[in-house]
């Protein structure tokens, strides 16, 4: 049986709608209220659709379930027999999509790209070969179409290429799933695939819900309790006065002053384990002091760098990745541990170092060179600054090459030039903390004055509390 009806006509509609309801339902771990039941309706119907631009635009605040009824279309789909291709914008998204569905997910970006020549760092869209296939994508909040953020991918514009490869095959659909109250991606102030009038100008036939209604026991935790405050507020445009977050009765939230912060982390990796604690910050100055004294006072670890030492990539790199089969590149966000560390060098008046290191997302481990210098930047152009004056230093060893374009090739493919910037992990900004989450959540607001009150301020609190699964600490 295929569900996705193609061009058939379907007679018996109401049957086959209401027995996909059934399966749906019973995959849930819950008994669904009546928003969600009006939601798994929509998706009944929208699997039988004729049309072959279908696309489903699904909705929601945190609590309401919507990755839970997504689970269980999984679900329920691989027991029909049906397929599936689950995508985020991330890998720790896609690991966090992963285990809630309880099947692969991948990156967007890995997915719908390929290299065009293993000597080239140009990635054009891959042919989709999938047929009668319903593609997910998780976190779409997070999907920019920007031109320019994804230069060596595609047109650059990563949600007409997402678009341009689902209905590429053949009888494919999309269905996209992501939070509005979350930040935009950046430098742009909404979500271009969570817009259903944007997405009307692809020529798609669109379904779209909002799921509304948090779950009763939802509410019973205080993170989803005061996530939902916030998101209220943002729904009444009340956002011009500090938010005021209610810890009292939730054994899950803490307001926790600046000399306490310290313990409380000791304890947080303790119980939790630093890969499943995060510092969330407004700048990466601040994350770089966070990560500075966990480093000395709670890891003790008194070198630059340490076996153990989480590290988050913050440049896409193209170079080391090339003799592993299966690992195309290393994304900006990328979470990694340090393996072994294994020889520094000096060289054109900045440090690197060789390690060993692994994926905190994935299943595998490479050997890659670091820039040390790039470990405490605390601006992107200063990564770039970085990087133009590393390339004329270098450029300076071949003064035979008279030709720009060789010369340029030549500085490029050299293992120094392409050394991986990197910062420490274990406190990150609100924008590459989004899509993840963890068991031990610190939020760090800084000094909040009136002018920085607002939509932004609501979302970035908003994003900076619904990382965390277990507990949160709200730094006064």
């Amino acid at each position: 049986m295929t569900i996705f009806a193609g061009k058939k006509s379907i007679k018996i509609f109401p049957v086959l709608q209401q027995f996909i309801v059934s399966r749906i339902v019973s995959k849930l771990p819950f008994v669904p209220n009546e928003d969600q039941r009006s939601l798994i309706g929509k998706l009944g119907s929208f699997l039988l659709m004729r049309q072959a631009s279908r696309l489903f635009l699904l909705k929601g605040y945190a609590g309401t379930g919507k990755t839970s009824i997504v689970a269980a279309l999984v679900k329920a789909m691989q027991d029909l027999q049906q397929k599936t291709v689950l995508l985020a914008p991330t890998g720790r998204a896609a690991k966090v999509l992963s285990g809630y569905a309880g099947v692969p997910a991948y990156t967007i970006h890995k997915k719908i790209y390929r290299q065009r020549a293993l000597d080239k760092i140009q990635f054009g869209l891959n042919d989709n070969l999938h047929t009668d296939t319903l593609f997910i994508v998780d976190e779409a909040s997070m999907v920019s179409n920007q031109a320019g953020d994804n230069a060596f991918f595609g047109t650059g514009r990563l949600l007409d290429d997402l678009i341009r490869f689902v209905y590429g095959g053949r009888n494919c659909a999309l269905l996209l799933l992501g939070d509005t109250a979350q930040l935009p991606p950046v430098k742009q102030i909404h979500s271009p695939a969570l817009d259903a009038q944007y997405l009307s100008s692809y020529g798609l036939d669109i379904t779209e819900y909002e799921l509304t209604q948090v779950a009763r026991q939802a509410l019973e935790s205080g993170i989803l309790f005061n996530a939902t405050r916030l998101r209220n507020q943002m729904a009444t445009d009340d956002v011009f006065s500090l938010p005021e977050f209610k810890t009292t009765g939730f054994t899950d939230v803490t307001l926790l002053s600046g000399g306490d912060v310290l313990d409380e982390l000791q304890r947080a990796y303790d119980e939790a384990g630093a890969e499943n604690t995060l510092v969330i910050t407004r700048s990466n100055k601040r994350a770089n002091l966070y990560n500075q004294a966990i480093r000395a006072r709670i890891l003790w670890k008194e070198d630059e760098l340490s076996n153990g030492d989480m590290l988050m990539v913050t440049r896409n790199n193209y170079f080391w990745t090339k003799q592993y089969e299966g690992i195309d590149f290393l994304a900006n966000g990328d979470m990694l541990e340090i393996v072994r560390v294994r020889k520094y060098h000096e060289m054109y008046g900045m440090r690197f170092v060789e390690l060993s290191l692994r994926s905190m997302d994935y299943d595998w481990e490479i050997d890659a060179m670091i820039l040390l210098d790039s470990i405490y930047t605390e601006m992107p152009d200063k990564n770039y600054e970085l990087g133009n004056l590393l390339f004329q230093r270098i450029a300076q060893d071949y003064p035979e090459i008279r030709n720009r374009k060789q010369l340029v090739k030549t500085v490029m493919e050299s293992p120094y030039y392409n050394a991986l910037h990197v910062r420490f992990a274990y406190a990150v900004t609100c924008h590459k903390a989004q899509g993840g989450q963890w068991k031990r959540v610190f939020v760090d607001q800084g000094q909040v004055t009136e002018d920085m009150l607002g939509m932004d301020y609501y979302r970035w609190c908003y994003t900076a509390v619904t990382r965390a699964t277990e507990k949160i600490f709200l730094i006064q």
